[in-house]
């Protein structure tokens, strides 16, 4: 437990976070590279080189500040940074590395305003927040590593087969390199890859959704071609391998029978399809109504599947919108238009952040209530 000096310091410089804004985390990270470039093999260089992953850890830095007195509201939180950390393999002596550098960066930037009492304040605070990280993270280590099939760390996976989803999906086809069982999976989360693309220096780290039911020894994730670890990818053939993390996930499916709704957009359909291929096997599956919004016919992932898995389920439709061309639904997703379950459903969300913004407020705006709505993000975590 902090006591109140120490909670009353920290709090004390939640103005001056907020003056220095991402400078304090782009500094940091800046830093801590510099000294330990090893861990350029699990941090993501291409949201460092956006900002994104500044942005995020500058918001978290401000909201213990903010919260620190009453951390239960964080929970979610952690609990969503504590599974992502999980597919990085983040282990105890990487909290001491970060904490040494953030202590560090902020007697830098603020030599006169950190005095000796705040940085005590902020080194009691840090390790207890890095207490409950470890904590928390090795129970999932250890919790999934027990399960039949589960593993720590990573585990070798060949490309088993590749399937073309659509003009710039395809689906890979994952199976365990020694043929025994894989850990099972919630249909909504994610799998960690682990490659070094030829023209990197560093190991490259990215959560992919599963996109389909587990395999007896594999996986299936559909990836769609926009950056560098996704060209890495398409460049692969069958026989290939792959370094994959266990399945970690705080997004994922309720077992229940309230109506599903499912929202999506590009290749924001990944993890509902693992969804709805769940669904779709219960003898009595809940009411569920799977949307989506995609470019146009030749973007559209899993046209056929959907179509399958919605003809003649009358507990299960489709509702699809193209931004161009004809077929289906025109324009952008207009949730007012469907016989949604507004008061009784579960609403999960995934596509591009602002398409997810609008989805949100879209359901706020037909009385959905929000802890009722669940939302993934593909990178640092945003608010919505």
């Amino acid at each position: 437990m902090l006591s109140s000096n120490t909670i009353a310091l920290v709090k004390s410089t939640i103005p001056l976070l907020s003056q220095a804004g991402t400078a304090v985390t782009a500094h940091f990270y800046d830093r801590m590279f510099t000294h330990n470039p090893e861990l350029k093999d699990i941090f993501n260089m291409s949201n460092q080189q956006s900002g994104k992953q500044h942005f995020a850890l500058f918001n978290a830095l401000a909201a213990y500040a903010t919260h620190i007195d009453n951390l239960p509201v964080l929970a979610a939180a952690v609990e969503r940074i504590n599974h992502k950390h999980a597919s990085l393999n983040i282990l105890p002596h990487h909290y001491d590395i970060v904490g040494l550098h953030l202590i560090e960066t902020l007697k830098e930037l603020a030599p006169n305003e950190f005095t000796p009492d705040i940085e005590q304040a902020w080194r009691e605070a840090y390790a207890l927040l890095a207490d409950v990280f470890i904590t928390q993270e090795e129970g999932i280590y250890k919790t999934t590593e027990e399960k039949l099939g589960g593993w720590r760390n990573t585990r070798t996976f060949i490309v088993d087969r590749i399937v073309q989803e659509s003009a710039k999906v395809k689906s890979f086809y994952l199976r365990s390199a020694d043929n025994k069982a894989v850990v099972d999976f919630q249909p909504g989360q994610y799998i960690g890859v682990h490659v070094k693309p030829v023209e990197c220096q560093n190991v490259q780290i990215r959560q992919y959704s599963l996109s389909g039911e587990k395999q007896p020894n594999g996986y299936r994730i559909s990836v769609k071609q926009q950056g560098l670890v996704s060209n890495h990818m398409h460049s692969l053939k069958a026989g290939d391998e792959v370094e994959l993390s266990p399945p970690a996930g705080d997004f994922m499916l309720q077992s229940n029978m309230s109506p599903k709704v499912l929202i999506s957009a590009g290749v924001g359909i990944t993890p509902m399809m693992a969804m709805l291929e769940s669904i779709a096997t219960l003898t009595q599956p809940p009411q569920t109504h799977f949307v989506h919004a995609c470019i146009n016919q030749a973007e559209h992932s899993f046209a056929k599947r959907v179509d399958t898995l919605t003809t003649d389920r009358i507990e299960i439709n489709a509702d699809i919108w193209y931004e161009q061309g004809e077929g289906h639904h025109q324009g952008r997703i207009n949730l007012a238009q469907l016989s949604l379950p507004t008061e009784s459903g579960e609403f999960y969300l995934c596509g591009p952040t602002p398409f997810m913004a609008a989805m949100k407020q879209q359901l706020l705006a037909l009385n959905v209530a929000p802890e009722r709505i669940l939302y993934e993000v593909f990178g640092p975590h945003e608010s919505l």
